[in-house]
């Protein structure tokens, strides 16, 4: 019988650069506001959110991932043709196909880099980095571009008070490569599929098909909506302070930690009042710096943990070495969390 060979890749693997991507339009909570009976002060108390951006026609989900990839690249020192892989996680990307990811390698100047797309909702950037991890270890690829990014802007209704305001777009981006020591720990992840209808598209695209018009969903003027994302609020909250917190814990114990021990907290940011909640449960010290970037960013998705990391780092509230625990948790509902060393 042939052996064979087995493949051959570094030690570890870490975050060797980081950027993002945020719209230029800024939009505010008045501007939210024309659409549902709701007041600022609400919004803000509910969800934290003060403004978040929304993109324009030019800024495509590719548009802004070859921007965050581009800067995440310099972050990591390394030219683009070195890139072995690139992994976009977006759930609003509308091509069914080819991947985006394919665009963005092309574009980015990668040497014919593995490029594919990932649907994991708000826990996809944890999803792609631990492929990013388990390729550089692995052997397939020394250095691995992980995006999350999305127009949410593009799915939301905003005649949904629930969901209206929480919406935001943009992109973030991560260069993964080797380590000659642990820098990104073991990840604790995994699915809820009984609890799927908790955060939805409102409509499947085949409902478009001739036929089905009859049955879709119609605007206050009478016209057909255009598929959104829905959520039942409460049964999300509920879930994500109380069993996301217990994720979170045990990504701790598995990368040999504990909550003393770290220097920055990355949640997805869903809602303020669930990373305060969580903050509490998991009983971070008061030096812990924790991420609150939703209050001006909105809810990205999978762009939401990449651009909270660049922000913290462009402002010094973090610094490179520091010890971060990341997760991430959304549709599906999926989850994912690990502990990482800042680039």
């Amino acid at each position: 019988m042939a052996k064979i060979r087995p493949s051959k890749g570094a030690p570890y693997a870490r975050i060797l650069g980081v950027g993002g991507y945020r719209p230029t339009r800024v939009v505010p909570n008045e501007v939210i506001l024309e659409t549902i009976d709701s007041s600022d002060e609400w919004i803000r108390s509910r969800s934290g959110i003060e403004t978040r951006h929304w993109a324009g026609p030019e800024e495509t989900v590719a548009a802004m991932s070859i921007e965050a990839s581009g800067k995440a690249i310099a972050d990591a020192g390394i030219d683009a043709e070195q890139i072995g892989a690139v992994v976009v996680s977006t759930v609003s990307h509308f091509s069914q196909t080819p991947a985006v990811a394919t665009e963005i390698a092309d574009k980015l100047g990668t040497n014919k880099a593995a490029a594919f797309d990932i649907s994991a909702g708000c826990a996809g950037f944890g999803y792609g980095l631990t492929l990013a991890k388990g390729m550089v270890v692995e052997g397939s690829a020394e250095y691995v571009l992980v995006i999350g990014v999305e127009r949410l802007s593009d799915l939301t209704d905003l005649e949904d008070r629930a969901t209206a305001f929480l919406f935001g777009d943009g992109a973030g981006a991560v260069v993964v490569g080797p380590s000659q020591e642990p820098a990104i720990g073991p990840t604790v992840w995994g699915s809820e599929g009984d609890k799927s209808e908790t955060i939805k598209q409102t409509v499947s695209w085949d409902r478009f098909r001739i036929g089905d018009v009859a049955e879709l969903p119609v605007d206050s003027e009478g016209n057909i909506k255009f598929p959104a994302i829905t959520q039942e609020g409460q049964a999300v909250f509920r879930w994500a302070v109380f069993e996301m917190a217990k994720v979170a814990q045990q990504a701790l114990d598995a990368a040999g930690i504990t909550a003393d021990d770290l220097d920055v907290f990355i949640p997805h940011q869903a809602n303020v009042r669930i990373i305060d909640s969580m903050v509490k449960t998991l009983k971070l010290p008061e030096h812990v710096t924790v991420a609150r970037d939703i209050r001006t960013t909105g809810n990205t998705s999978a762009a939401s943990i990449p651009l909270a990391m660049e922000r913290l780092l462009a402002t010094g509230e973090a610094k490179s070495g520091d010890t971060a625990l990341v997760i991430g948790f959304g549709a599906g509902l999926v989850y994912a969390a690990t502990v990482v060393t800042l680039p």
